[in-house]
């Protein structure tokens, strides 16, 4: 467990209702409960001090009332879920060193230690501006799906590069053969879990998008492209993936059934 007594942060969920391949996402239910007070719930079994729901839409805002979380609402423009965080930290007047965690509103089955792991990670890391997570790739096929994120890290543990591509790219052993992944390799996968200062958000929505990011729909990609360290380890328990999809949406409910 992150030891998180000697510093303060809070968890932000953004919650859109126009979700393109799911509309009304944060609003589905999951054996009796919308998915957006699943990962609020989970959420606040976090050491959190404060967990808030970002959302542009009132029908989520008045759920997330009605179970008696605290919701901020946000602008209906907004590009990304970074974005959105960084009109909440403005709206709240937080300090530009508060630790923010966004958790993603799809994810009901969020571990809290990861919660915990990811903002104690930046707090420990100074030289770093922004936390995130990942874990072993363990199969060619999800090396090769460009779909799943692959991060590279340097010994201190500040990401190289982020990409849908597979990286590191074994050249001599996939010459032969792109059947299994070569002994020796451990690419690992991005999860889309981020801890950061609130003074740097202010920087990031002032910044165009990166041309790394633009061409490979990657937004972290920006933080990097301006010079700001981004800090990733290893998910210290495994993250079940998050809802997308209705295939994934059924998935969660038999689970959670």
């Amino acid at each position: 467990m992150s030891d998180t007594s000697s510093f303060e942060f809070d968890v932000i969920i953004p919650a859109r209702f126009a979700s393109s391949r799911l509309p009304g996402k944060p609003l589905a239910d999951i054996a009796g409960k919308p998915m957006v007070q699943r990962v609020y719930e989970r959420a606040c079994e976090s050491a959190a001090q404060r967990v808030i729901v970002a959302t542009d839409d009132m029908r989520v805002a008045q759920v997330v009332q009605g179970f008696g979380g605290e919701v901020c609402m946000t602008s209906a423009d907004h590009a990304s879920g970074t974005d959105r965080l960084q009109e909440v930290a403005a709206n709240l007047e937080l300090t530009e060193d508060r630790i923010l965690v966004n958790v993603q509103g799809d994810e009901p089955l969020i571990p809290p230690a990861v919660i915990n792991q990811v903002a104690a990670n930046l707090a420990r890391n100074r030289t770093a501006g922004v936390a995130t997570l990942a874990e072993p790739i363990p199969t060619v096929e999800d090396f090769l799906n460009p779909n799943i994120v692959k991060v590279v890290a340097e010994e201190s543990g500040l990401a190289r590069y982020f990409s849908r591509a597979p990286i590191p790219w074994p050249r001599d052993a996939f010459a032969l053969e792109q059947q299994a992944l070569p002994e020796g390799l451990q690419p690992r996968r991005h999860i889309g879990i981020y801890a950061y200062r609130a003074g740097l958000l202010n920087h990031f929505v002032s910044w165009p998008m990166a041309p790394i990011e633009k061409f490979e729909a990657l937004e972290q990609l920006r933080f990097l492209y301006h010079g700001h360290a981004i800090h990733v380890d290893d998910a210290c328990e495994e993250v079940p993936g998050g809802v997308d999809t209705q295939q994934d949406l059924e998935r969660m409910r038999a689970l959670f059934a």
